[in-house]
């Protein structure tokens, strides 16, 4: 913020006066609002010239300047008032208690900067760990170059953004929390396989439901967009070597029991789309 007495204002001459709409271009603010101000007394032209026109003066421009400086720093003009004009008024102090309020709001928009610069880097690396981190969190076998694979593929999606903006709140022990979950998920998965759970089955439904809980914590997933996922579960030669590593032909049977739930749900797999 910077003050600036109408005096030394490049071209400015007052001399006799300055109509409203010449103090108006001067001081930077509207006609409308010197006349507001003017309305309600609190800062009047001083003179009339021979035609009638209102005119400021130089004390009425330090007065609006200060003014100004007074609307800037936050005050309501109901206070800018008692400043100016009540002998009483205690100008220090009301000026400490506006710099408080000025701190604090500085430090509500430091955090929401702080906020939004993670916001950003989320949308941008989707997830705010470093990739040693990373692998601390997702295991040995992890690659962080994968996240840079699914930007380029997902980017552009309603769920990566969702993604983004959950990622962008979570700690590397959030993070772990959900890889374990996920971990656990899978091992349970393939202990389902082992006992040789069928579609349909009241605890392979169980597992298909744990599977969309687990997947929420990304973004949330309804029946038909995990239908379409473990589609590409089966499908796609990167994610069926991951669950196929887990049990030889996981993969397959995995999205046997999604299609029975999915089915049992009023909704066709083959029919099934991404929403």
């Amino acid at each position: 913020m910077t003050e600036r007495r109408i005096l030394d204002a490049p071209g400015v001459r007052i001399g006799d006066g300055l109509t409203v709409g010449r103090a108006a271009d001067v001081l930077g603010i509207t006609v409308r609002t010197l006349h507001h101000w003017d309305e309600i007394a609190l800062a009047r032209p001083s003179l009339r010239s021979t035609g009638g026109y209102r005119l400021y003066t130089t004390r009425d421009l330090e007065r609006l300047q200060r003014i100004l400086l007074y609307r800037e720093l936050g005050l309501g003009l109901a206070a800018i008032r008692a400043l100016l004009d009540d002998p009483s008024a205690q100008a220090p102090a009301e000026l400490r208690r506006q710099r408080e309020r000025i701190r604090e709001r500085i430090a509500r928009l430091a955090q929401l900067d702080t906020g939004l610069e993670r916001m950003i880097a989320a949308h941008e690396r989707g997830v705010l760990l470093t990739p040693e981190q990373q692998v601390a969190v997702f295991g040995p076998d992890w690659d962080p170059s994968w996240i840079d694979g699914a930007r380029a593929r997902w980017g552009a999606t309603p769920q990566w953004a969702q993604y983004a903006e959950r990622s962008a709140e979570r700690s590397a022990e959030e993070w772990k929390a959900i890889a374990d979950a996920t971990a656990d998920f899978e091992q349970a998965l393939g202990a389902a396989f082992d006992a040789g759970l069928g579609p349909g089955d009241a605890a392979a439904d169980r597992l298909v439901d744990r599977h969309r809980a687990v997947f929420s914590s990304y973004f949330p997933l309804s029946r038909s967009m995990q239908v379409c996922m473990v589609r590409m579960y089966a499908a796609d030669p990167g994610f069926a070597a991951h669950y196929d590593g887990i049990r030889p032909g996981l993969a397959a049977w995995f999205r046997t029991i999604v299609d029975a739930n999915a089915r049992a749900h009023g909704i066709d797999p083959d029919a099934a789309a991404w929403e």
